[in-house]
């Protein structure tokens, strides 16, 4: 009997060494030069290294599991609590913005135009059904789908983006703006306002009607935003230098999406397009390149705590290249250190770093499930 037994506990051991870490419940993905990291949100620890080579892309897919992960021929799903990368794939030539709002992602492809659009809590066991638009022409664009089922997108070529359509649950086209040149990213504040960024200004779309709010500036670009459900102002960059090859701005915008005005507000640090975020009350947050984490006061437009994180850095000529990143989720800002290859857990409420970690190779893309 004794033989058996001792088989039967080689096997499970064996099994138990096969199985597949878990990162817990509030997983963490980074990307870095070759794979993936997943990690355990809470811990920090380091659960999963997925090889994976290229250049890829990470964005929470909506739901409490997974994560897309952008690679050269589409929308990959990662089940970042198993810590697996799955063969279910969203195909998409050059995959470009993933947008999550009111329980719907939108995923465009750049290179074809198509626009795809599911359910993230049917994620699981093979794809999900989808529904899909096609945009007049390719373009590196985005769209979000509201609550009712209206569609905003991006509207542009491969040469010029030029402003954003608004399409009925049925896919009709019932309004239009071509007044935002460059437009690029969006953003939704409370009362389903969407903000779209364009070279002097934005473009608000808020009960029915497009409307445009000027930059203060003839040339200020505005092309990454972050929204909150908790604010009505919608937090963005912003740059005036139409001739600079790599422009470091040290000004921020905010865009009433109430009042339809924008004010722009100091920091005295440069930041990147990685650096934007909002917190649980709705406070906006900059990762400045002076290391710290600024909070934002949306409707005093003030900084009002700068939370010491990482050392000064400066940003990379190329855009892919390593830099800081910020990833909010609830209460927590995660904070990514390539010089360091760490990333740091910062608690909003206590204004420091609670936990950090320190990973094999320097991290690039931070993201998470939702």
């Amino acid at each position: 009997m004794t033989k058996p037994l001792l088989a039967a506990g080689l096997l499970a051991a064996l099994c138990a060494c096969g199985t597949p870490a878990q990162a817990g419940a509030n997983p963490l993905v980074v990307t870095y030069d070759g794979g993936l990291y997943v990690l355990d949100g809470d811990r920090l620890t380091l659960s999963k290294d997925l090889p994976l080579p290229g250049f890829n892309r990470v964005n929470p897919a909506g739901d409490d599991r997974h994560v897309l992960v952008s690679t050269a021929t589409g929308f990959r799903v990662l089940d970042a609590a198993a810590g697996e990368l799955k063969a279910d794939e969203f195909k998409a030539a050059e995959p470009g913005h993933v947008v999550r709002h009111a329980g719907k992602t939108v995923l465009f492809a750049d290179g074809s135009g198509v626009v795809t659009s599911f359910d993230p809590e049917k994620l699981g066991d093979g794809l999900p059904p989808v529904t899909t638009y096609t945009a007049a022409a390719p373009h590196h664009g985005v769209a979000v789908e509201l609550a009712g089922g209206e569609l905003v997108v991006t509207l542009g070529t491969e040469k010029e983006r030029r402003g954003i359509a608004v399409l009925d649950a049925a896919r009709k086209e019932k309004a239009r703006d071509e007044s935002c040149p460059g437009v690029h990213g969006e953003a939704t504040a409370q009362g389903e306002a969407v903000v779209v960024g364009c070279e002097n200004g934005v473009l608000l779309y808020k009960d029915g009607v497009i409307r445009k709010i000027a930059s203060p500036d003839r040339y200020g670009r505005i092309g990454n935003q972050a929204g909150s459900e908790r604010s009505p102002i919608v937090l963005g960059d912003y740059k005036k230098d139409p001739r600079a090859e790599l422009e470091r701005p040290e000004q921020v915008s905010l865009i009433d999406t109430a009042t339809g005005t924008m004010k722009l507000l100091n920091l005295g640090t440069s930041y990147t397009f990685r650096s934007l975020g909002r917190g649980p009350a709705g406070e906006g947050l900059v990762l400045g390149t002076d290391g710290r984490l600024h909070v934002i006061d949306p409707a005093a437009a003030k900084v009002v705590r700068s939370i010491p994180v990482l050392g000064a850095w400066s940003e990379p000529a190329d855009w892919q290249q390593p830099r800081p990143a910020l990833f909010v989720r609830g209460g927590t800002a995660y904070v990514s250190d390539p010089a360091k290859r760490q990333v740091h857990a910062v608690d909003l409420a206590a204004g420091k770093t609670a936990r950090s970690t320190t990973l094999p190779k320097p991290p690039n893309e931070l993201s998470g499930v939702a």
